[in-house]
């Protein structure tokens, strides 16, 4: 039983987890369990897996009277949860993160079947440091998370990616050819995620004139929100060498001609970096739970991996920062060479064996 979601950070490492347990033993039957509405209920069956959803809700900051039902909701889901773990039988529970991760687990838990979480983020979340207490193996991405888990659980793994996603070799010729730009000129690759970064693409916006006298291509994933907007900037400047895209759908092809990367701070994205060893500029989305970006992009920046700008100030500082780096080379190559050490991988394959492991014990 694997349990998560909310966002691809969460459904992709459980999908990659599955295929790698699946690899190992084909015979494994697997039950997912994610939120109702959201979009876990979409991808995992895509992927080919059978899920199961619960009525949980995550706290409502913006409006209160919205979380009037979230008790109810947090009851039901727990009902629910000890249904799936009783009929399913699983041998092991796995958690992802995500609301649904806390229910399911707590019900395998109370019902005596092993448990595994994988945290994805230097940071942990209140769930799983909740959960530590009695799950039996604890996957993590960082070191030094002890200060937060109990040290004899954890092992360190990394996080699981999509795997056609940091496989770059020989890519460069394609990736250019389907973003139409040209070999020799610097390329910036800027993403928000699926659904785009505000800050990030205001701070964009705001360095067009700037890139576009540095002679900068550049590749700018907006997000269908915002998508508009930055079109018509680009068509304003005459700026042909931007393009401008919702989503980007290749991201191999985007990392392989990149010199730069300027993204978020989620904990997919920054496993990606430290993969395809790309230099970055890391702007974290300043309402994530508990600051948890904030605390990914520090466990590069304290090692000199990537350069750190705060949300508030890309508008002003975004720019500069992406000049400084690509008009010096002497530093795009000791961000490389740090990211580089950081990099775990295999993880699926490293969490896949842990789980069969403690499946069979």
């Amino acid at each position: 039983m694997i349990s998560g979601g909310g966002t691809g950070g969460h459904i992709f490492p459980a999908v990659a987890i599955a295929n790698a347990v699946k690899e190992r033993e084909p015979d494994t039957q697997f039950l997912f369990v994610g939120a109702e509405g959201k979009m876990e209920m979409e991808k995992v069956p895509a992927a080919g897996y059978r899920i199961e959803g619960l009525p949980i809700r995550g706290f409502q900051r913006s409006s209160l009277w919205k979380n009037i039902g979230l008790p109810w909701r947090l009851v039901k889901s727990m009902m629910k949860a000890r249904r799936l773990v009783r009929e399913f039988k699983p041998n092991i529970a796995v958690g992802v993160g995500g609301y649904a991760s806390g229910p399911t687990l707590a019900a395998a838990q109370r019902a005596g079947v092993r448990t595994l979480i994988q945290e994805q983020n230097s940071y942990p979340g209140a769930t799983n440091r909740l959960l530590s207490k009695k799950v039996d193996r604890i996957c993590v991405a960082y070191a030094g998370m002890e200060k937060f888990f109990p040290s004899e659980k954890l092992l360190l793994t990394g996080n699981p990616v999509r795997q056609e996603v940091v496989r770059l070799a020989g890519k460069g010729p394609r990736g250019l050819e389907h973003f139409g730009l040209r070999e020799g000129g610097p390329i910036v690759f800027v993403t928000g995620g699926s659904l785009g970064a505000r800050g990030i693409n205001r701070g964009i916006e705001a360095a067009l004139p700037l890139l576009k006298a540095k002679g900068i291509q550049l590749i700018w994933q907006t997000g269908t929100p915002y998508f508009a907007q930055a079109q018509e900037a680009a068509m304003k400047l005459g700026y042909g060498d931007c393009k401008v895209v919702e989503f980007v759908s290749k991201m191999d092809y985007a990392y392989a001609i990149a010199d730069l990367v300027v993204a978020r701070a989620g904990a997919i994205s920054v496993s990606e970096l430290q993969l395809v060893q790309l230099p970055a500029i890391l702007v974290p989305l300043p309402t994530a739970a508990e600051d948890h970006q904030t605390m990914n992009a520090r466990a590069l920046t304290d090692r000199g991996a990537a350069v750190l700008v705060k949300d508030e100030r890309a508008v002003e500082d975004l720019g500069n920062e992406i000049i400084r780096l690509i008009e010096d080379e002497g530093a795009l190559s000791k961000l490389r060479t740090a990211i580089s050490s950081l990099g775990q991988q295999n993880a699926a394959e490293a969490i896949a064996v842990e789980v069969i492991r403690l499946a069979r014990s």
